[in-house]
C-alpha cells in the first residue's frame, strides 16, 4: 500500500491546550515519519494553512465556546465539509465525538475510512458536569451508540474508556495506547535550582499540570495540600495550567492560606520538564481521564503520581505509583504513601513505568488502526532510553 493521506479533525485544541495538542503533534509526526501525508484540520480565530513538523495544519475560523477558557469549535459545517472534498482524504481521524460526529456520515458517502478517537469518557465528562450517574450513564450509551454506528472504527486509548464501548455491545472498538517523549521528558531534568525557587529543602513540593476546568477537578489538589499541611506541616503545590476556574482557585488558595504557586499555561517544555522532575510527587485529580499525558510526562521524569482512583491512570502508573478516592483524605493518604518508600526507588519505578509507553508504539497502534502500513520501529521513531540521572 503506498502513502495515504490522512485526514485529521479535531476541536478544543489551542496554543495553551495540553494533552490533545502533544497527541495530535506527536501523532502527525510519526505518520510522516512513516511516508504518510497527515492534515490536521482545526479551530482557531483566523483562517491558515502552513507546513509544520507534524505535516500540514490547517486552521478554520471557529466559534469561541464562552467560560471555557478560549477552546473553539469549528461550527461551520459546510465550509468543513467542502474542505473534506477538496483534501480527498484516504483516511480520516476525528478527535472529537460531539459537534464533529456528522463527519462519520460524510465519510460514509465519500467511502473514505474513518477514525473516532475517544479521548474522554461521556459519561465521566457528565458526571463531572452534575449529571447524576444513572441519567450520565442513559445519556453516554445513546452517544455512544451513534458514535460507533458512524465510524468504521472507534480507537480507545486504555480499557477504561473502552468499556463505555463495549456496555453498549460495539463491536468495532480498537485500543491504541497514547505514549511519551522519553527524551524529552527524564531524570535528568531534575534541578535544584527549579526545586529552591518553589519549596525549601524541608518542604514536600507537590506539582499539578492540568487544564483548570471542572472536568479536571483541580479543586482537590488544594484540599490535599491544605490536608497534608494539617499533617505534615511542611507541603507547597505549584499548579502548571490554566482555565476558566484559575480566579476561583486562587481566592481559594488565599483564603484558606495556602501556599500554591500558579505558573499559568508553561510554553516552556524544558521549563515544564525540569518542574515535573524536581517535584516530589505530581497530583492528578481529574475523575474522567482516559490517558492522562501529563502524569505519564512526570512520570518520565522520575516523579510518582497520585492519581483519581476513578479515572484511567491506575492502568496507566501501575505500581510506580499511587491511586485515591476523590476527595482530600484520600489524596494525602497516597502522597505519603508514597513519599514513605526510599527516594531512589520510588524515581526509578516512575521512570521504568513510563518507558512502558513510546510514541513509536502509539504511531504504530494507531495506523493499524486506519490499516495503513507502518516501519517496524525505524531510527527516526525509535525511542530513546536514558539512563537514571543522579539527583
Amino acid at each position: 500500500m503506498s502513502a495515504l493521506r490522512i485526514v485529521r479533525l479535531a476541536n478544543f485544541v489551542t496554543p495553551a491546550s495540553g494533552g490533545l495538542r502533544t497527541a495530535l503533534r506527536e501523532l502527525g509526526r510519526g505518520y510522516r515519519a512513516a511516508g504518510h501525508e497527515p492534515v490536521l484540520v482545526v479551530p482557531g480565530p483566523h483562517a491558515d494553512d502552513r507546513e509544520t513538523e507534524q505535516g500540514r495544519v490547517i486552521t478554520l475560523p471557529g466559534r469561541l465556546l464562552p467560560g471555557t477558557g478560549g477552546y473553539r469549535v469549528l461550527t461551520d459545517g459546510r465550509r468543513v465539509a467542502a474542505l473534506l472534498e477538496e483534501l480527498a482524504p484516504d483516511r480520516l481521524e476525528v478527535s472529537d465525538r460531539t459537534t464533529l460526529r456528522w463527519t462519520g456520515r460524510w465519510a460514509r458517502r465519500a467511502r473514505v475510512p474513518a477514525v473516532m478517537v475517544s479521548h474522554e469518557t461521556t459519561d465521566g465528562v457528565l458526571r463531572t458536569w452534575g449529571l447524576p450517574e444513572g441519567a450520565a450513564r442513559r445519556t453516554a450509551d445513546a452517544l455512544n451508540v451513534r458514535t460507533a454506528h458512524a465510524y468504521a472504527r472507534v480507537v480507545c486509548t486504555t480499557e477504561f474508556a473502552e468499556r463505555e464501548f463495549v456496555r453498549i455491545g460495539a463491536r468495532n472498538v480498537v485500543r491504541a495506547p497514547l505514549g511519551v517523549d522519553l527524551t524529552g521528558r527524564h531524570p535528568g531534568l531534575r534541578d535544584r535550582g527549579t526545586r529552591a525557587r518553589y519549596a525549601r529543602g524541608d518542604e514536600t513540593l507537590l506539582v499539578m499540570c492540568s487544564r483548570l476546568s471542572v472536568e479536571k477537578r483541580p479543586g482537590t489538589a488544594l484540599d490535599a495540600l491544605a490536608e497534608l499541611r494539617r499533617r505534615r506541616g511542611r507541603a507547597v503545590l505549584v499548579v502548571a495550567g490554566d482555565g476558566p476556574l484559575r480566579p476561583r482557585l486562587e481566592q481559594r488558595a488565599r483564603d484558606r492560606g495556602l501556599p500554591v504557586t500558579f505558573l499559568g499555561h508553561v510554553a516552556d517544555p524544558g521549563l515544564l520538564g525540569a518542574l515535573q522532575a524536581s517535584a516530589d510527587v505530581c497530583l492528578a485529580p481529574g475523575p474522567a481521564e482516559t490517558f492522562g499525558l501529563a502524569a505519564l510526562e512526570a512520570m518520565a521524569c522520575g516523579t510518582p503520581v497520585v492519581a483519581s482512583a476513578s479515572s484511567a491512570l491506575p492502568e496507566v502508573i501501575g505500581a510506580a505509583g499511587a491511586v485515591a478516592a476523590d476527595h482530600a483524605d484520600a489524596f494525602a493518604d497516597a502522597v505519603e504513601l508514597l513519599l514513605n518508600r526510599r527516594e531512589t526507588d520510588r524515581r526509578a519505578a516512575a521512570r521504568a513505568r513510563a518507558e512502558c509507553f513510546g510514541w513509536s508504539t502509539a504511531v504504530e497502534a494507531f495506523l493499524a488502526a486506519h490499516d495503513a502500513p507502518s516501519p517496524a520501529h525505524p531510527a527516526h521513531l525509535a525511542d530513546p532510553v536514558l539512563p537514571e540521572a543522579v539527583p
